[in-house]
C-alpha cells in the first residue's frame, strides 16, 4: 500500500510542476490554486505513503527522482523544451542514484 501511496503522491507533485507555467508567476488565480493543490495532495499522499511503512529516504529518492525524470519528459514533450545530452545525463544519473539506493539496502 505504500507504493500506491507513493504513485499517487508521484503524480500529484508532477502535475502540480507541470501547472507551474500556467500560473504565470503565481498572478492567475485558478491555475495557481490547482498547482497548489496537487502540491498539497503530492505531499499528503507522501507523507501517507511514510506512515504506511516507506522509509523516509527511499521514499523521497523515489518520489524526487521519478517526479525529475517525467517533468523532463513531459517539458520535452508538451512544452517545447529540448533534451541536451547534459540533461539527459543528469536524468540518467538521478535515477542510477535512486536505484543504488534502493539495492544498498535503504528498505
Amino acid at each position: 500500500m505504500p507504493y500506491v501511496f507513493l504513485g499517487l503522491a508521484i503524480v500529484a507533485e508532477v502535475l502540480g510542476t507541470s501547472l507551474l507555467k500556467t500560473t504565470d508567476g503565481f498572478t492567475r488565480l485558478w491555475p495557481t490554486m490547482a498547482c497548489l493543490v496537487a502540491y498539497a495532495g503530492a505531499f499528503f499522499a507522501l507523507a501517507l505513503a511514510i506512515q504506511q511503512g516507506l522509509k523516509v529516504g527511499v521514499g523521497y529518492a523515489v518520489w524526487s527522482g521519478l517526479g525529475t525524470t517525467l517533468i523532463v519528459v513531459i517539458g520535452a514533450l508538451f512544452l517545447g523544451e529540448s533534451i541536451t545530452v547534459p540533461k539527459a545525463v543528469g536524468v540518467a544519473l538521478v535515477i542510477a542514484g535512486v536505484v543504488v539506493l534502493n539495492l544498498g539496502g535503504a528498505h
